[in-house]
């Protein structure tokens, strides 16, 4: 992939070229077109199961990465639309009528995971709508911490196998992943190899996991793109695998990795597994797109308001 590459039509609905960059919307007239989505649906507003909480200087660090296209991003350009603080941004999903999201954190290196996970608990705290979210990396102790999130209430944890550069099938998780097996707590997991792959991105290391762990929830990020089929397949395979849809189907990754269009009967195959995500507020595309683009795959309201509320609504039981 070219460095700085720009695909065609970086936002807005699907067959439109909209300004995309920094701040692309003022809040009031986008927040009344996301209500408007949910509302003709019928659906008392949006669960999304894929926003970005961290700590500030965490996230100012993520957005300076992004600013640079760094290589985990492809070397796209990848410019912030909701560059904004903390009570802002939470602000504007409520807004936006996002009814519950997540703090999807996670660690780079050894040590960091029981430092953001104190962080979360503290924003869950303070953000009744937030789900209490948690994160892990391979090493040693990462069982008990683990276990203290779940104990101290955790409903969702994050892994980034792609920024966290490790095996998820490898020794050390393995405990981790059967503990969260049984409690049934969901893991929203990068794993797909995209935007960029990593040494232990795609299918084959996920499909390790589960041959141990068959019960545990993964939620699959991006549909696991660009490998979707396969993703997709372990879905097919695995009961308790989910997929969300954070980015697929924008102008924005349709430019880069399409999804294949003959897999779009899977995909309504799976309407009762499969989760809005986002990716707020690093998304370079008005919110509303996201929307607007599962909206244009046709496959109906009652495949959408299972995807933007319902299905995320029965897995947490809100």
């Amino acid at each position: 992939m070219d460095d700085h590459r720009k695909p065609p039509g970086t936002a807005g609905t699907i067959g439109e070229d909209v300004t995309s960059g920094e701040d692309v919307t003022s809040g009031g007239e986008q927040a009344d077109e996301v209500r408007s989505f949910w509302g003709r649906l019928g659906l008392p507003g949006l669960i999304d199961v894929h926003t970005h909480f961290m700590p500030e200087r965490v996230l100012h660090k993520v957005w300076d990465y992004f600013d640079t296209s760094g290589p985990l991003i492809g070397g796209i350009e990848w410019p912030i639309s909701y560059r904004r603080d903390e009570a802002e941004r939470t602000a504007l999903l409520r807004e936006f009528g996002v009814r519950a999201f997540t703090a999807m954190l996670y660690p780079h290196k050894p040590g960091m995971a029981t430092w953001l996970n104190g962080w979360a608990a503290g924003f869950a705290r303070r953000t009744p709508d937030c789900l209490h979210t948690a994160t892990l990396y391979p090493e040693p102790g990462v069982e008990t911490y683990v276990r203290e999130a779940v104990e101290a209430g955790a409903r969702v944890f994050k892994a980034h196998v792609q920024v966290g550069a490790y095996d998820p099938a490898g020794e050390l998780l393995r405990p981790a992943w059967g503990l969260l097996a049984e409690a049934g707590i969901p893991v929203v997991i990068h794993c797909g190899s995209g935007p960029a792959p990593g040494k232990h991105t795609g299918p084959e290391p996920i499909a390790r996991v589960l041959a141990r762990h068959p019960k545990l929830r993964l939620v699959v990020a991006h549909l696991g793109m660009p490998e979707y089929e396969e993703f997709l397949g372990l879905a097919e395979r695995y009961d308790q695998v989910r997929l969300d849809t954070t980015m697929a189907f924008t102008e924005f990754t349709e430019g880069l990795m399409p999804f294949p269009r003959r897999a779009l009967p899977r995909l309504a195959g799976l309407g009762d597994r499969v989760l809005l995500g986002s990716d707020f507020p690093n998304i370079p595309y008005p919110y509303v797109h996201q929307l607007q683009a599962l909206e244009r795959l046709d496959l109906g309201p009652e495949w959408l308001r299972a995807v933007c509320h319902d299905n995320a609504a029965r897995l947490f039981g809100l």
